[in-house]
């Protein structure tokens, strides 16, 4: 049998009775049920059998304090039989192999790799696979130490093999930026509904940036501090800020002057947020309804940060009404009727969105398939990396 803790005295239990110990020549330790259902289950013992053992051993203590190690093991005999004990019945131990150099090292995990390799624009469950193949391959050479640059060649060149050149590319382009001097800032602009904080959850999972904020936080915040009196638009959803300013101060468009006067001021907030993501080097997915191509000026951040910028947008209008079913179904609070009343002032704001994305180069994703939107995204972020600087995949490898 396998101990049973830590050597030392009987102590109090919780409810101020003493614990039963164990007692033998190294000493004692206190007798717990949890403990011996896991030693015998680690003898090959099923977890009932482990169980029952377990419950009628402590039952055949009674009231005794302190049990002899060998009667307790006798009695496990008795009830359990010799059958469990006579093969070498132990559960193995998984083989180990770990990453990096000695003094450096972690445990390998496909979990890990398979996450690195979602860079690549990958489905899940091929990188998973990618993973496991890496895996088996460092098993049958019986190799048990690798050096993570002769991990990432082997992530590279299985990649390569099984899926593309492209896509093993992308993964060596992340490997590079992930963790460089400057920080990877992802702007996911765009009108209600599109699905763009969804969006951005997932690329920051799967590109494990662990720094995700929206615009609708920023504006929340700036709410607290500014007073409708002061700054009115501010005070509106993106769709009727108009509402909240007077005739002198609205066009020809007015849900359009509405939703850029309150983008201007949730601007400040966006820009103070970059900046924040600059100074702590820490990579950003940022998404919101106020990030608007040409609001920014992103010239200023040409020597400090990677900034990739993109909006989201849902062509079909028929798929704005089904979206804000589902925002309804899964957040009470935020009514389906008052997107849908206010429809025409989202699609407005749509067709602004793709209007200056057209005027200043920013790819337009239509989120018609969450999967396909993620993947998207991670290979335009990857592949606007790689044409900024020269890449060579030999000397990554």
């Amino acid at each position: 049998m396998a101990s049973q803790g830590d050597s030392g005295g009987a102590a109090p239990s919780q409810r101020g009775r003493p614990r039963i110990v164990v007692e033998d020549s190294a000493g004692r330790r206190p007798f717990m049920r949890g403990i011996m259902i896991h030693s015998l289950m680690a003898r090959g013992v099923t977890f009932e059998d482990a169980f029952r053992t377990a419950n009628e051993v402590r039952r055949r203590i009674g009231r005794r304090q302190v049990v002899p190690r060998g009667e307790m093991a006798k009695a496990v005999r008795e009830i359990l039989g010799d059958e469990p004990f006579q093969e070498d019945r132990r559960l193995p131990l998984p083989v180990s192999i770990t990453v990096g150099s000695e003094g450096h090292e972690a445990p390998f995990s496909k979990g890990t790799l398979s996450q690195s390799l979602l860079a690549s624009a990958l489905d899940p469950n091929d990188a998973f696979d990618v993973a496991r193949e890496i895996e088996g391959d460092l098993l049958a050479h019986g190799i048990r130490q690798v050096e993570r640059r002769e991990l990432r060649r082997r992530a590279y060149e299985t990649v390569a093999r099984e899926v593309s050149a492209h896509a093993a590319e992308r993964y060596l382009v992340w490997r590079r930026y992930q963790h460089g001097e400057r920080p990877v800032i992802i702007l996911l602009g765009g009108t209600a509904g599109v699905g763009k904080t969804t969006l951005a959850l997932e690329v920051a999972h799967r590109l494990g940036i662990g720094r995700v904020l929206s615009t609708d936080s920023i504006r929340q915040i700036m709410r607290l501090v500014l007073s409708p009196e002061l700054l009115p638009a501010l005070h509106g959803s993106s769709y009727d800020a108009y509402r909240q300013l007077g005739p002198e101060s609205l066009g020809e468009e007015p849900v359009i002057d509405g939703f850029r006067a309150q983008t201007a001021t949730v601007s400040v907030g966006l820009r103070a947020s970059m900046d924040r993501a600059v100074a702590e080097n820490a990579s950003t997915v940022l998404d919101g309804v106020s990030i608007v191509p040409g609001l920014v000026d992103l010239r200023a951040y040409t020597e400090s940060a990677h900034v990739v910028f993109l909006v989201i947008a849902c062509l079909d209008e028929g798929a704005f009404a089904r979206r804000f079913e589902s925002r309804a179904a899964e957040a009470k609070q935020r009514g389906k009727h008052r997107y849908l009343e206010n429809l025409d002032g989202i699609l407005k704001i749509q067709d602004h969105f793709l209007d200056v994305a057209d005027r200043y180069d920013v790819p337009i994703v239509d989120n018609v398939s969450f999967e396909r939107s993620v993947m998207f995204i991670i290979r335009h972020v990857t592949e606007t990396l790689r044409k900024r600087r020269d890449f060579s995949a030999a000397a990554m490898l």
